[in-house]
C-alpha cells in the first residue's frame, strides 16, 4: 500500500504506517469468520475440505473463484474451506457538527481530524490483514459508507473515502448505532468513533443492539483539551453548533472545577456502562498522538496484536 498511503500523508505518515504494518486486529469474543484472511498467528495454511460457497467481494483473492460455477451461472463465487477465517471489521465515525471543534485555531486538536487518523490506521491494519471491511460516517445528512471490501488494493479508495468526509447537522447516536446492528450482515470487531456529544445524550440502547448481535464493541471517545478544560472565564453566551441553542454562563474559577468533575463524571458513567456490557472504552484527548490508541490501548486490551 505504499502508493496510496502516500496520496494522503496528512492521514496515514509513512513512519507509522510502517508501525502499524505487521500488526493486526484481533476479536476475542467474536466467532471466526467464513472466508481466509491472512490472520497472522491465527491460523496457518489452508484447509482442502470444502466447506460452502459465497459471494465475490471486490478484493478477493480471484485464485478462490469457483470457474466451473461461474461458467454455468455467469456471477463470481468464492469456495470456502473449512480451517480458514477472517475478521469483519466494523468502523463507525460520529460526523456531526460537534466533531467539528476547534474550529480555527488548533488543527492539530480538530476531533474530527483525530478521528480520521484513527480510522485510517485501523483500516490499513485490515485491509493489511485481508480483513472485510466496512466504514460508516453517520451525520446530519445520514450515513455514508465504504465496504464491504477486503485487500490492499482498496487503499487508495478507503483513503479517498476517508479524507472526503465532512462534518455536519445532528447525530442520533443511539438509532444509528440501533440500524446498524440490523442492517450489518456479519457481527464483528466494531469500533465506534465519537464526542458522545449525541442527540439527547443517549447511547446504550444502540451498545446494547451492537452487543447482542455477537459484535465485540468498543467506544473511542474523543474529546478536545479545550472540552476538558475551558480557557475562557466570565460571563459566557454558549451556542450549541448542532441545536443552536443559547446558554447564558458565568465561568469563574469554582465554576471550572464543577465543570471538570462533571465531565470526569460523565466519562467514569459510560466507562463502567461499557465494562459492565463487556464493551470496550478508550477516552482520548486530541493533544495525545492519536497512534498510541492503537500501539498502546489497543494492544493492551487485546484488541490488536
Amino acid at each position: 500500500m505504499e502508493q496510496e498511503a502516500s496520496r494522503a500523508p496528512a492521514l496515514l505518515p509513512e513512519a507509522i504506517r510502517r508501525r502499524l504494518e505487521p500488526l493486526m486486529l484481533v476479536a476475542r469474543k467474536v466467532r471466526a469468520g467464513a472466508i481466509k484472511g491472512d490472520r497472522r498467528s491465527i491460523k496457518r495454511g489452508s484447509s482442502i475440505e470444502f466447506a460452502d460457497y459465497r459471494n465475490y467481494v471486490a478484493g478477493d483473492d480471484l485464485r478462490q473463484l469457483d470457474w466451473n460455477i461461474y461458467a454455468r451461472l455467469e456471477r463470481p463465487y468464492i469456495k470456502l474451506l473449512e480451517d480458514e477465517e477472517d475478521l469483519a471489521v466494523h468502523l463507525i465515525l460520529d460526523a456531526s457538527a460537534s466533531m467539528d471543534f476547534p474550529p480555527a485555531g488548533a488543527p492539530d486538536q480538530h476531533k474530527l481530524t483525530y478521528a480520521k487518523h484513527i480510522l485510517a490506521g485501523l483500516a490499513y491494519i485490515s485491509l493489511t490483514s485481508n480483513d472485510r471491511l466496512v466504514l460508516t460516517a453517520v451525520s446530519g445528512a445520514g450515513a455514508s459508507t465504504f465496504g464491504p471490501v477486503r485487500g490492499r488494493a482498496q487503499g487508495i479508495a478507503m483513503l479517498r473515502f476517508i479524507q472526503d468526509i465532512e462534518a455536519g447537522g445532528i447525530t442520533d447516536l443511539d438509532t444509528a448505532l440501533d440500524d446498524y446492528a440490523l442492517r450489518a450482515r456479519r457481527p464483528g470487531l466494531t469500533l465506534i468513533l465519537s464526542d458522545m456529544f449525541s442527540h439527547e445524550g443517549q447511547y446504550l440502547d444502540g451498545l446494547n443492539a451492537l452487543l447482542s448481535r455477537g459484535h465485540e464493541t468498543a467506544f473511542a471517545h474523543i474529546l478536545a483539551p479545550e472540552e476538558i478544560r475551558p480557557s475562557d472565564v466570565g460571563d459566557l453566551s454558549l451556542i450549541d453548533v448542532e441545536t443552536e441553542a443559547n446558554q447564558e454562563v458565568t465561568l469563574d474559577g469554582a465554576m471550572l472545577g464543577v465543570y471538570q468533575r462533571r465531565v470526569e463524571a460523565w466519562r467514569a458513567d459510560i466507562r463502567n456502562e461499557c465494562l459492565r456490557r463487556g464493551a470496550h472504552y478508550f477516552p482520548l484527548v486530541t493533544a495525545r498522538p492519536w497512534e498510541r490508541l492503537i500501539l498502546s490501548d489497543m494492544r493492551r486490551a487485546g484488541l490488536v496484536k
